[in-house]
């Protein structure tokens, strides 16, 4: 048995606060109801977009309190929590008073899985998650499997099992906030793509976030597939209680050992899904079939591609998924070249970790960086990437934190500071790092930090990086 399956019935007649009024909460909330739940949906917000919502909700019967999500309602017999609520968060300390179990929208949708379900293929990590599971979700279909990309990413994962379409597996991203609160989830196989300090304020530690990773391991059957490169995610492995006979898959920028994937000599192969995997490897792509061809995003695919062959996926499968994959929009995504200078916009880097990925993809790069750091530190991003630097363009609230990083291991670079939090200055930043780039040269956004002390999130502010540089192409620089 793939993992521990419970009836709808559990949830008729329960008495369930929801905790938020976001996308997962609303779909909680209506899920739980029409399964016979009782359901009163809590959030601290109370903005005309929350009463707009709430109004939806109520006139399905579902009870909705704004302004207040600190006081547990009385009778509750479980909370359902939207993924970003802090652990130490009021309500749950009221529940936890009231020996009441405090689960995510991922729990749910696990318990609520059928005895025919299809098995989840999951993944985690600081960096990389949204793409490795596409990938994965275009091999899948490659082999011709009914699969869709779910989880922290497009359609809520409650909706999806309950819906009508089959699916033969299911590809599912899963963050540090969703692991901590589902239990019971025990994969068909997951992989830790990779392990670096974010979120510390949430969890408390790198210990616990670590930890809170490593639960996707938790009762796996067939495969835990870990980054040969980033010991920690091995020690995950080692900790993780699996089922008998599940196996340890590494995957490697390197030449791969038995038991894992890697490359050679522009091939990705495999050694671990193969008959004799001491003496023999399948070639499964070519490098070149992995857009963009990045170092990280080669890991993405070798990933992808090992969760893919723990489920039985050909090579040729791995393959022809590979080739039809396109990344999203603002991840390593090449906007223009001008004058000899490639544009690229990277604005999903939005820690140092995921930056240090992109920054290590070229060679010679005028960087555009800054924004909300979220208690990061800068040096080893800075000392790693400083031989690659011709120069460095400065945004965003927390900009300071960069600068002097570049001051102490950088200091050749020539830096220009923007004093400007504002929109406009993202049109600025890209005048400036034209005028610092030669022929050759790399412009690259990759920010390192969060958006919102300028824009509504990354997605607004790698639209605003990509008008600049079109407006570059067009001869007219705007000041917004």
């Amino acid at each position: 048995m793939v993992g521990h399956q419970v009836s709808t019935a559990e949830f008729s007649g329960k008495r369930v606060t929801v905790a938020g009024l976001g996308v997962s909460g609303v779909s909680a909330a209506r899920a739980l109801a029409g399964l016979g739940a009782s359901v009163t949906v809590v959030d601290g917000g109370d903005s005309e977009a929350l009463r707009e919502r709430a109004a939806s909700l109520q006139a399905a019967g579902i009870a909705v309190r704004l302004g207040d999500a600190d006081t547990l309602p009385e009778g509750t017999d479980l909370v359902v929590t939207s993924p970003g609520w802090r652990p130490d968060s009021p309500l749950f300390a009221a529940a936890a008073e009231a020996g009441v179990d405090v689960v995510g929208d991922v729990e749910i949708a696990w318990r609520l899985r059928g005895p025919d379900a299809a098995p989840w293929l999951a993944v985690t990590g600081t960096n990389g998650k949204t793409t490795t599971v596409q990938m994965l979700a275009s091999i899948l279909r490659a082999a011709g499997l009914r699969t869709a990309a779910v989880g922290n990413i497009g359609t809520p994962i409650i909706d999806v099992v309950l819906g009508d379409e089959p699916h033969d597996v299911l590809a599912v991203e899963l963050s540090s906030y969703q692991l901590h609160w589902a239990p019971s989830l025990r994969a068909h196989s997951a992989a830790v793509l990779n392990l670096a300090p974010d979120h510390l304020d949430w969890h408390g530690s790198m210990r616990a976030y670590a930890a809170d990773k490593g639960r996707i391991y938790e009762g796996n059957t067939i495969a835990c597939v870990y980054n040969v490169e980033d010991p920690r995610t091995e020690r995950l492995v080692e900790q993780a209680d699996v089922e008998e006979g599940c196996r340890a898959i590494g995957f490697t920028l390197g030449a791969p050992g038995p038991s894992m994937l890697g490359v050679v000599e522009g091939l990705l192969v495999d050694r671990a899904f193969v008959e004799n995997r001491h003496q023999q490897a399948q070639e499964l792509a070519e490098v070149s079939d992995v857009h963009p061809p990045a170092p990280h995003n080669i890991a993405n695919a070798l990933a992808a591609a090992a969760l893919a062959r723990a489920f039985g996926v050909d090579a040729r499968a791995v393959r022809d998924g590979l080739r039809a994959f396109r990344p999203d929009a603002h991840r390593i995504a090449h906007v223009a070249d001008v004058d000899g200078v490639a544009y690229v916009d990277d604005s999903k880097a939005t820690n140092t970790h995921a930056a240090q990925a992109s920054l290590a993809a070229y060679e010679s790069i005028v960087w555009i960086a800054g924004g909300l750091a979220k208690g990061a530190t800068f040096d080893d991003l800075v000392a790693s990437a400083a031989k690659r630097l011709r120069g460095a363009v400065l945004i965003g609230a927390d900009r300071a934190l960069i600068r002097e990083a570049l001051a102490r291991h950088a200091p050749d670079v020539p830096v220009v500071d923007l004093d400007r939090t504002d929109t406009g200055a993202m049109a600025e930043a890209v005048r400036e790092a034209a005028r610092l780039a030669g022929p050759g040269d790399t412009v690259l956004m990759a920010p390192a930090c969060a958006s919102m002390d300028m824009f509504t999130n990354y997605n607004e502010r790698g639209e605003a990086f990509a008008e600049a540089v079109r407006a570059l192409t067009a001869g007219r620089g705007t000041d917004a």
